[in-house]
């Protein structure tokens, strides 16, 4: 998978695709050495994180990321303890039971 391009180039050509009237996006995109479809996204993602369009910022985006990485961490230990809890009282644990004097 190719390495993503810094979020700095990003900004940089996002803010020249939307300066330049009478300039295409798809010569913008030849100029610095991107796919039209690459920038054209990147144009949308930086609408969208304006708020000049509806939709979920990159920031909502990496929270819930984050918090869906989270929610599976703790299912996955929830069902070791679920597990644990209904084997424990079946095991054989010295001591309990015995009728020492």
């Amino acid at each position: 998978m190719p390495e993503p391009y810094p979020e700095g180039f990003r900004q940089d050509v996002v803010r020249v695709a939307g300066d330049g009237p009478g300039v295409t996006v798809e010569q913008v995109a030849t100029d610095f050495g991107v796919h039209p479809m690459t920038l054209w996204k990147w144009m949308r993602r930086a609408d969208v994180d304006d708020g000049t369009k509806p939709g979920a910022t990159s920031q909502e985006s990496a929270e819930l990321r984050e918090a869906c990485r989270r929610i599976k961490l703790l299912e996955q230990e929830s069902e070791v303890l679920r597990r644990a809890a209904a084997y424990l009282p079946q095991a054989h644990l010295p001591g309990k039971g015995s009728t020492r004097s």
